[in-house]
């Protein structure tokens, strides 16, 4: 690893620092647990779960409830998400509303840390994969669905504030940042925002026209995890030939393999040895003076206390670079999100390169009620005449400039269950599950088979090109329209992910290689590193369990024997054969 001079110390690191130890086992929760987060300075973490509750739990050994919500209270059916705030004052917290079985309409909740968990405000978000995410500190977006015309909706990404203003009916809580044209029952899922990287260059012409060329062309029974808002669609999932079933895919009875690294190219190679500012480990130049403050901004953590002697006895990686970076004010920002365009499955990655602008905190004065009335009655008398005609909805260029363009498009060619970025937010980590290599659509509603093997894909977000994959990386089983998502999370050094095959895995970002898989009794739904502490990492279930995993060191220092039965996850290192002896040397005698 650049900046390392020590491969014993490196041997240590990955032994020693690595969190594979199951110090505790929580069983709090008395249903799935579908996602886990920490709060940024590493003391608190929030589960949330399919029995309608949001725990908030301290992050000190044993971990104890430090708040906690049943949103069913609020016709939740149930937590799928959470992210602190920037600040760790706030808590976003997304949810499933009840209704019927496709039923796709979603809620967010605030809640505020400071006031013994007080409820801010509530927001509509639909579809309810949207999840919602933060914005700056006081601010989170949160997403609407409208159904325009035949497998045609509208998304739009409201910008809202996260508490409700009581003083005067004219301060702006609300404000509409983008509407995205859907073509083929697709729409906006999985948003993120990220600190953008990336030169400000417009969009080439081509790229536009490509863009626009593109958008032309009940009973309810038990399910795993938390599936896609496809239920509205009435998708049904084609059967598969036993022909195709046996072809390409491994089968559960196989035995499967996780030893395949991330495939890195040149440029992430070269990105790496480049002298990184602002702390964020390869950003090189890119980063500018606002975000470098922001992201040197936090100083305090929450760790395991050490010794003088184990201080003594630390080795090179605990000089990790600068906390995750927070949301900066003065920067522009990513917009990322999942999308389609060829089915209803999100295949696509789509960028947004938010501007820097001013939040409008006075709502302007619209026509009055009177106003609104005569509009309406003007277009009924014009439609009656015929000199009104309502848009062409399937037509996209004659209704474009009623919608904000996607400045870049990834296509994995997959159904991507999962994203996660770097803590310098310069790179993307997305767990996809692929079609069949040169599969065909044949129908919106009826995407490709999905691959049982899930793909690990490393995106640079300051070129927008793939630098890293992984093939088959880990396990996933269900198929298209059960199909759910696998939380993964990515520190300094280290990525991990859940699988369906009722382990968490953990690889090491630099070599590639995979250290160890943490085992439950069923899947592993979400995965979350400590910020402050990478030694610490968090998995849960549909087992119902919360598992807290440290390093050997970490677990010694709490009084924890890392060799006790059970207790050590199964490390997977590559065991070479040992070369074969030399030939015995020829003597010769002389008489």
């Amino acid at each position: 690893m650049p900046g390392r001079s020590s491969w014993r110390g490196e041997y240590k690191r990955l032994v020693e620092g690595t969190a594979v130890v199951e110090t505790q086992e929580i069983c709090e929760h008395n249903h799935q647990v579908l996602h886990v987060s920490f709060s940024h300075k590493g003391d608190m973490f929030a589960t949330s779960s399919k029995d309608g509750h949001i725990i908030v739990w301290t992050s000190s050994h044993p971990a104890q409830i430090k708040y906690y919500k049943d949103m069913k209270i609020h016709s939740w059916k149930y937590t799928q998400f959470s992210q602190f705030n920037s600040s760790d004052t706030l808590l976003l917290v997304s949810g499933v509303h009840f209704g019927t079985y496709n039923s796709t309409s979603g809620e967010i909740a605030v809640f505020d840390l400071e006031r013994d968990f007080e409820l801010q405000c509530r927001v509509l978000n639909k579809p309810y994969d949207i999840f919602g995410t933060w914005y700056n500190d006081q601010y989170l977006l949160s997403g609407d669905l409208h159904w325009l015309a035949h497998l045609v909706s509208r998304s739009v990404i409201w910008l809202n504030k996260a508490n409700q203003e009581t003083r005067s009916e004219h301060d702006a809580i609300l404000v509409c940042l983008y509407k995205f044209y859907n073509r083929n029952a697709s729409s906006v899922r999985t948003i993120l925002v990220s600190n953008c990287l990336a030169p400000d260059t417009p969009s080439a012409p081509t790229e536009v026209r490509e863009r626009a060329k593109e958008r032309r062309v009940e009973k309810e029974v038990p399910e795993k995890g938390n599936p896609p808002s496809h239920r509205d669609l009435g998708v049904l999932q084609a059967p598969v030939p036993k022909e195709e079933e046996d072809k390409g895919y491994p089968t559960v009875s196989q035995p499967p393999t996780y030893t395949n690294p991330i495939t890195y190219t040149n440029d992430y190679r070269k990105a790496e040895t480049e002298p990184a500012e602002g702390g964020g480990g390869g950003g090189g130049g890119v980063l500018d003076a606002a975000c470098v403050e922001m992201a040197e901004g936090r100083t305090e953590g929450a760790g395991v206390p050490r010794s003088t002697e184990e201080v003594t006895q630390d080795w090179e990686e605990d000089h990790e670079p600068a906390p995750p970076m927070s949301l900066a004010e003065d920067c522009d920002k990513f917009l990322i999100f999942t999308t389609g365009s060829k089915t209803y499955s999100p295949h696509q990655i789509g960028f947004k390169r938010i501007k820097k602008f001013t939040i409008p905190t006075v709502l302007e004065v619209g026509p009055c009620l009177r106003e609104r009335i005569q509009q309406r009655e003007h277009q009924r008398e014009l439609r009656e005449l015929g000199l009104y005609q309502d848009p062409n909805w399937l037509d996209f260029d004659s209704v474009a400039e009623r919608f904000d363009h996607i400045d870049h498009l990834i296509d994995l060619n997959g159904h991507i269950i999962g994203m996660g970025l770097s803590p310098d937010h310069r790179y993307l980590y997305v767990n996809s599950r692929p079609w069949q290599a040169n599969c065909v659509v044949e129908s919106p509603l009826s995407p490709p088979r999905i691959a049982e093997g899930i793909d690990l894909h490393v995106i640079d977000l300051t070129n927008l090109t793939e630098v890293g994959t992984m093939l088959r990386s880990h396990k996933a089983y269900t198929p298209n329209d059960e199909c759910f998502f696998i939380f993964l999370d990515v520190s300094h050094q280290y990525v991990a992910s859940g699988a369906e095959d009722k382990h968490g895995y953990i690889w090491e970002r630099h070599y590639g290689v995979c250290l160890s898989r943490l085992p439950h009794k069923d899947v592993v739904n979400a995965v979350a590193f400590n910020p402050r502490d990478p030694e610490m990492l968090i998995t849960v279930s549909d087992d119902h369990t919360i598992k807290i995993w440290r390093s050997r060191r970490r677990a010694r220092a709490l009084g924890i024997d890392p060799n006790e039965a059970g207790r050590t996850a199964k490390e997977l290192r590559v065991k070479h054969p040992k070369p074969p002896p030399p030939p015995p040397e020829e003597t010769s005698f002389s008489l």
